[in-house]
């Protein structure tokens, strides 16, 4: 969020950090998860019409001058290509109702034969005959008690997340398999997710896909907590691309730092995490660095930190049974 009006791309827009229309710069960010970590690989600033009809403006900012007005979806699409040409290995792409409800970007991943599940609102449409199209909420009204699976869709901060899942084929023109998935929580919130593959894939693989979308919200948190990704006081073009990179490259290092120091983790304490890998760098600057300490006190938060989960685990596991019975 900004005060003035001279950063580059400010205007008053949709604040995903405030959660509210606020005077901010907007970028597109885009994280690459894997299971053995997770990092911010290529980011796109926003800049809204306003500015992209201002050259005046524009210049001031040190915006380049040949740059042409481009919706959020399609930075993301120019992110993904880059990412494609560059050889990352994309299985699938999945992203928030912002994303999900474009078209082009659901027809450009499909021509790279990208699978994708991607949020939609509540009133998006699909066909789910060939000849009717229907509001997704509307598809989910129709389903028995029967359709759906409680299944988990990866381990969150208490423990695996665990959903209702209902999966409705729909129809599509063109190669791949297309799908609605619908999640529901125990209060009965819904949430909905276009889906394709190129090849037939199982419920498991969308539902886990679909968890991961929460990894652009933990890499920003940990960017932000562990390598000052929104500390910085840039205006300019140039300047904010070059903190922003240098912040992403700082997040990068500390990840595969923590996945080469992997191996030395045991069952009896929780795995290494990013903030933990930045602490112990840290403390190495102090003259003369206790090492043997320093790791003394890392195993010993670290296995406290596992008997508290396995106690907060078990404590869990009674209440769902008490509810159950």
């Amino acid at each position: 969020m900004k005060k003035g009006v001279y950063s580059v791309g400010v205007q008053r827009q949709y604040c995903g950090t405030a959660g509210r229309i606020e005077n901010s710069q907007v970028a597109v960010f885009l994280a690459y998860a894997s299971p053995h970590g997770r990092a911010l690989v290529h980011r796109r600033l926003y800049v809204p019409k306003s500015w992209a009809v201002d050259a005046e403006r524009c210049q001031q900012a040190g915006v380049p001058v040949d740059l042409e007005f481009a919706t959020k979806p399609a930075l993301a699409v120019q992110m993904i290509d880059a990412a494609v040409a560059a050889g990352v290995r994309v299985g699938f792409v999945t992203a928030d109702e912002a994303y999900g409800r474009d078209p082009a970007l659901r027809q450009r991943l499909r021509e790279q034969g990208i699978g994708y599940v991607l949020a939609v609102a509540r009133n998006h449409y699909t066909q789910v005959t060939t000849v009717v199209k229907e509001r997704v909420d509307v598809t989910e009204s129709w389903l028995s008690e029967l359709a759906w699976q409680r299944r988990s869709c990866g381990p969150g901060s208490k423990g695996e997340r665990f959903y209702d899942w209902a999966w409705v084929g729909i129809h599509d023109d063109g190669p791949g398999l297309h799908s609605l998935l619908i999640r529901r929580n125990s209060d009965g919130d819904l949430a909905f997710y276009r889906c394709w593959t190129p090849r037939p894939a199982p419920l498991g693989t969308l539902v886990r896909v679909a968890g991961t979308r929460w990894a652009v919200e933990e890499t920003f948190q940990i960017a932000k907590g562990q390598v000052g990704l929104d500390q910085y006081q840039c205006r300019n073009w140039i300047s904010w691309h070059r903190f922003t990179i240098l912040a992403m490259l700082a997040l990068a290092v500390l990840t595969l730092t923590t996945l080469a120091l992997t191996s030395i983790t045991t069952s009896e304490m929780v795995a290494l995490t990013v903030a933990e890998t930045r602490h112990l760098i840290n403390a190495l600057h102090h003259r003369p660095p206790d090492i043997a300490n320093l790791l003394r006190w890392s195993y010993w938060r670290r296995r406290h930190q596992a008997i508290a989960r396995s106690c907060h685990y078990r404590r869990r596991e009674l209440q769902q049974l008490r509810s159950q019975t």
